[in-house]
This record gives structure tokens, sequence and C-alpha cells, in this order.
């Protein structure tokens, strides 16, 4: 894991063009939300990537007033995880990345490839998805809460959570 003042969380799933791009921006939006934009790197890819997003999922994100339209789907560089603390699989296993080789936190989250389905599930898929990425986002700002509570609590959040980045993350790979 790269030795950084942010924390990077990437999004993997085999085609990079509905479940770990709706996450992708959800995860930009709720940065942006908690002023968290300099703290917090996020990134999605492929194993198999697409030549682009889903239609159902274009027309999904929409609803919510997200444009991902003209993102491009992109494939997994494997080295590019040695600078995440994250690694957030959606259809692919994690273990073809070696999470433990890199001292990276993996999760997989079971979600259902939206891809050809109806908008019903789709939709389900979304709203699901945003509950995972705004949970993810409780977990940042509850970490850097607690390092806090033993320290200055007059510091902004953007503060505290390069601090716990720099004190959890940094510890755990030594």
């Amino acid at each position: 894991m790269g030795e950084s003042n942010t924390i990077r969380i990437d999004f993997i799933c085999p085609k990079n063009a509905g479940r770990s791009q709706m996450a992708e921006t959800f995860a930009e939006r709720e940065r942006s939300r908690r002023g968290l934009d300099d703290v917090v790197e996020i990134a999605s890819s492929g194993t198999r990537p697409a030549d682009s997003v889903h239609d159902e999922v274009i027309e999904a994100m929409d609803e919510v007033g997200i444009d991902v339209s003209g993102r491009t789907p992109t494939f997994v560089v494997p080295e590019d995880l040695e600078e995440s603390h994250f690694v957030i699989t959606m259809g692919c296993t994690v273990a073809e990345f070696s999470p433990s080789h890199y001292g990276v936190e993996s999760r997989v989250w079971p979600l259902m490839n939206p891809e050809g389905e109806e908008m019903e599930l789709v939709r389900s898929v979304r709203d699901e998805t945003e509950q995972r990425v705004v949970a993810l986002f409780d977990e940042i700002e509850e970490i850097a809460d607690e390092r806090a509570e033993r320290e200055d609590t007059e510091r902004s959040l953007s503060e505290r959570v390069t601090d716990a980045v720099r004190s959890a993350f940094r510890s755990d790979s030594t």
C-alpha cells in the first residue's frame, strides 16, 4: 500500500460498465458532500471492460441526477492497487488481485449485475450500491472521529481523515 496522505478506494467489477461505475459516482458525490475532495481518491475498473457504460445504468443514474453517459470502462491495473486502501469487488473475485500482497482492505459486495435487466432491478442495484457507499464513508469518518477523540477535536474532518490514514494504514503495513 502506498505512503500517501490520501485514502484510495478502488471499485472493481468485470465490465466496469454497471456496478463499479455506480459505486464510483456515488463515492465521488459522497466525498464532495463530506468535504473530503483532497483526502479521498476514487477509481473504478474492470477485469474485462465493456465498450461503454450499460444503457440501463445510464438511465437509472440519470434518475438520481448523476450523468455517467460520458464515462469509459477501463481495465484493472494491478500495480495501481498498491496505492489503494480499499479494494471493493462486485462480481469478480478479489482473490484475483491478492489484496493481502498489497496490504489492502478488501471487500466483496454481492450486487447483482444490472446489465440487460428490467429497470426495477437496476434501480434496486443502484439504491443498494448507494447505501453501501454511504456506509463506507460513514466508516471512514468513524475511524477519523475515534482518532480525534484521543487528539485534537478542533481539526476539520479532512484533517482527521488524513491523520487516520497516516496512522491506521501505515502502521498496518509495517
